[in-house]
Parts: structure tokens; sequence; C-alpha cells
């Protein structure tokens, strides 16, 4: 079992993950395999044990909590203003969401059609990768302006990249469904900053 203070940030660290992923394809043309994985197969863990069953473990998600830390432990504002965005961007999409309960049916019915094609596939066929980014394409972009994903051009201009981004911001946005599930609203990344630093301290000691 994981200590509370841990688990109640999980679901945050996991925004920050996918945040963080989506620039490194951006800008590196690649992304760290694992990590990838896990942000994707979060998005299809729809009834989990608990919190943490639904990235598998704590140590997928050691992006996320490395990211979490730099963006929030820097009281020198210092932080990094592309993953800013790309974090308040996918908060906000949740937001909107929430408020879509066709679009959450929606979501849930893709979703499962998803799962069943992992029945043929395995997970890292690329016809499951663009199937994630359809649903995203589909579903969640169109309830907010465009989120711009800043990067190398010639990296962003292909296709298996463009997928890769858009799979990568509905794993951050399933990360977003799960944090508010938990308890978790935006303003509290101001008001419980020393809390939530802790709680990714101690998480990182773990991994």
């Amino acid at each position: 079992m994981l200590d509370p203070k841990i688990e109640q940030h999980l679901a945050l660290a996991g925004v920050c993950q996918a945040a963080a992923l989506v620039k490194q394809v951006a800008r590196k043309g690649n992304v760290d395999h694992d990590a990838f994985e896990a942000s994707l197969s979060s998005i299809l863990v729809t009834e989990p044990d608990s919190p943490q069953h639904v990235f598998g473990s704590l140590s997928n998600l050691k992006i996320g909590y490395q990211t979490l830390l730099a963006q929030l432990a820097d009281k020198s504002g210092n932080k990094d203003t592309e993953l800013t965005r790309y974090i308040a961007s996918i908060l906000g999409l949740e937001r909107k969401l929430s408020r879509k309960p066709a679009a959450l049916n929606e979501l849930s019915e893709r979703i499962s059609h998803v799962q069943r094609q992992l029945a043929h596939v395995s997970f890292d066929n690329a016809q499951i990768v663009g199937s994630l980014a359809s649903i995203y394409s589909d579903i969640v972009s169109p309830l907010a302006p465009r989120i711009q994903v800043a990067g190398n051009p010639d990296h962003l201009r292909q296709p298996v990249n463009q997928h890769r981004v858009r799979a990568l911001l509905l794993a951050g946005v399933r990360a977003a469904v799960m944090w508010r599930q938990m308890g978790g609203q935006r303003r509290q990344i101001l008001l419980n900053r020393k809390r939530i630093v802790d709680s990714a301290t101690q998480a990182l000691r773990l991994i």
C-alpha cells in the first residue's frame, strides 16, 4: 500500500509525465519507451484496484515526479514555461470534458473499442497509438482551443509523432480526470505547493 500522501498526488504526476513526454516527442522526435507505454496504458485501465494500479507501478511515473518537482520546487520562478502551458491546457481540457456527459459517454465507448483491439494486436502496435490519437482528435480536442505544441517541425510533420503527441495528451486528460476524482483542484497546486513537493520527493525516494 502506498502512503496516502503519495497516492493523493499520483495522478498529478501522471499529468506532468504526459506533458514532459509531449515535449520529448516534439523536440527530439523520440520518447522514453517505458514512460510512454505506462502513460498510454493508463488510458485503458478503467476499473483499477487502486490509484497506483492505473500506472502499473510507482517507477513508471519517474519522469512525471521529476517534472512535478522541477516545476514546483524552484521558488525563483525558473519554471519550464512550455511544460506549464501544456499542464494548464490539459487540466483545462479535463474541466471542459467533465461538463459534457455525451462526450464522456463517447469517450468510454471508444476506449472500450481500443481495449477490444488489444485482444488482436500488441500494445506497442502503431494501430493502438493511432486509435488513441483519434479519440483525442475527435472527442477531446474540439472542447477547447487547440493546444499549440512547440518543437522541431521535421519531427512534428511525421504522422507517427503526431499520433504520439495526441495519444499522450489523451493520457494527460485521463490522469487529470483521476486527479479530480481524488479531490484534486487547480488552485491546490498553488495553495498546497509544499505538500505536493514533499509528496513527489518521497515518491522519488521509493523509485
